[in-house]
């Protein structure tokens, strides 16, 4: 019985097109791909963003 072979995901070609696109941007590593900015700022942003909101809420509520 012979073993199928799996196709791989994406060519070859296409992988080292975009591996030399990746390389040649000169930004963070962090901020290279399109949704890299919403994980590593808006993220981040959100969280800190509702942190204050129930450390300042919170405390309001049991003055009450």
């Amino acid at each position: 019985m012979t073993e199928a072979i799996e196709q791989p995901f994406r060519p070859r070609e296409k992988l080292i097109e975009r591996q030399k696109y990746f390389q040649s941007i000169h930004k963070h590593t962090y901020l290279k791909g399109p949704l890299d900015k919403v994980t590593s700022v808006a993220i981040p942003i959100a969280l800190a963003a509702s942190s204050l909101y129930l450390i300042v809420s919170l405390p309001l509520f049991n003055a009450v």
